[in-house]
């Protein structure tokens, strides 16, 4: 470290990758939201004259917005003709009903509050994406007394292209001035991972996310995480 500059300057090694940011993902990795997903739906195809889904057959369609889940789970009772009929409504009822069930159904998994405050301790700037929409993302956040973390929150409608296009995180990154090779990218799924490769920034990923039904050890990263508070930190000096 050079004469007069703080401890807090030098990089963090998080799983042995030097950043001086985090970008986080939401569904997934800091809270389970599948019980929100499934609520939500089942009140929704009612509307619809369909039958309730499984909490499995949501689990796998989870992690690329709500419009791609509420088309996957109109398909599972539609073929395609009627299903893209039907989606307009479908969205439309989906966004109200989820306005009401936010976070009734969702938890915090175990270590995140912790993981976030040592991030944060660490000196580590950080953002939350998530292809939810950001009213949402924020309002989600806020409930689970997560949202004083981070510096900033986007959700799936802040930017033209959601995850696993790498905008949402160039665009994050510019927001926090912060270069995409300093950032790194805490996710639970293929596409967060896609996302960071595609954005130059690298990727740890947590083994308990949803991943659209795949084994996440099969998608490469930094390092697996079973708790954020678990991830490593060190301090160049």
């Amino acid at each position: 470290m050079t004469a007069g500059a703080s401890w807090l300057d030098a990089p963090v090694r998080v799983a042995g990758v030097a950043v001086r940011a985090a970008i986080v993902d939401l569904d997934g990795t800091m809270v389970d939201t599948l019980g929100d997903f499934h609520a939500t739906l089942n009140r929704m195809l009612p509307e619809f004259g369909l039958p309730a889904v499984s909490r499995e057959q949501v689990e796998v369609r989870i992690g690329k917005g709500s419009e791609y889940l509420v088309a996957q789970t109109l398909r599972i009772h539609l073929d395609d003709a009627r299903a893209d009929a039907v989606y307009p409504q479908a969205i439309e009822s989906y966004q109200r009903h989820y306005a009401d069930v936010n976070g009734n159904h969702a938890n915090v998994f175990p270590g995140v509050a912790e993981g976030l405050q040592r991030l944060a301790d660490a000196g580590l700037a950080l953002a939350c994406i998530t292809n939810k929409p950001t009213a949402y993302a924020r309002e989600l956040l806020r409930l689970k007394g997560l949202l004083g973390f981070f510096r900033v929150v986007n959700g799936g409608d802040a930017f033209p292209r959601k995850k696993p296009d790498p905008m949402p995180l160039l665009e994050t990154c510019r927001q926090i001035d912060m270069q995409p090779a300093h950032t790194l990218m805490v996710g639970d799924s293929q596409n967060d991972a896609l996302a960071a490769r595609g954005a130059g920034c690298a990727v740890v990923l947590a083994t308990y996310g949803y991943n659209h039904g795949e084994p996440i050890r099969a998608t490469p990263a930094a390092a697996y995480f079973d708790r954020l508070d678990q991830l490593e930190l060190e301090r160049d000096v």
